[in-house]
């Protein structure tokens, strides 16, 4: 496992690799993610190249083409979760009640909890490029980011998802 680091406008983001696929991609100073990388050493790999430029298209307000090769590790059910926000496309939002309907339908249940949904989001290991950032609360509030609510106001504004 190694890691790199990305800076951009928002922040010095942290790459994390295993076995050539992106494991995590997270602001410095997520406390839920910072004691990780004690002991992992940095190196130049061609999956951090490849999200690096992923990441420049990014912040430059374009879409990229292209997904890193990702290694999620999670539950079932935070799989399940991760795998509908991929499909969110870039400059849209939905929320965690329309997330949460989504599974419960799935699975031919009546309902499904959107706090549930919150919780498997924060647990998110590749912020950005999994767009946890396009969910929000059925009222529109920006809600539950672990990169702080400013800088999820700020990816919304780079996709010109909200008029804010």
């Amino acid at each position: 496992m190694y890691k790199s680091f990305y800076f951009s406008p928002l922040g010095k983001i942290v790459l994390l690799e295993e076995n050539n696929y992106l494991t995590n991609l997270y602001f410095e100073g997520q406390k839920k993610f910072e004691p990780e990388i004690k002991d992992i050493k940095e190196k130049d790999l061609k999956i951090f190249k490849e999200t690096k430029k992923w990441l420049d298209c990014y912040f430059r307000g374009e879409i990229p083409d292209y997904t890193p090769e990702l290694l999620l590790k999670g539950t079932e059910f935070q799989l399940e979760v991760w795998e509908l926000l991929k499909n969110i496309q870039y400059g849209k939002i939905t929320t965690y009640k329309e997330i949460a309907q989504t599974i419960a339908k799935k699975r031919g249940i009546k309902k499904m909890s959107a706090q549930a949904i919150g919780g498997a989001i924060s647990k998110n290991p590749v912020a950005i490029i999994i767009p946890c950032h396009r969910v929000i609360a059925q009222n529109g509030s920006l809600t539950g980011y672990a990169g702080g609510i400013k800088r999820k106001e700020e990816l919304l504004k780079i996709e010109k998802s909200l008029l804010i």
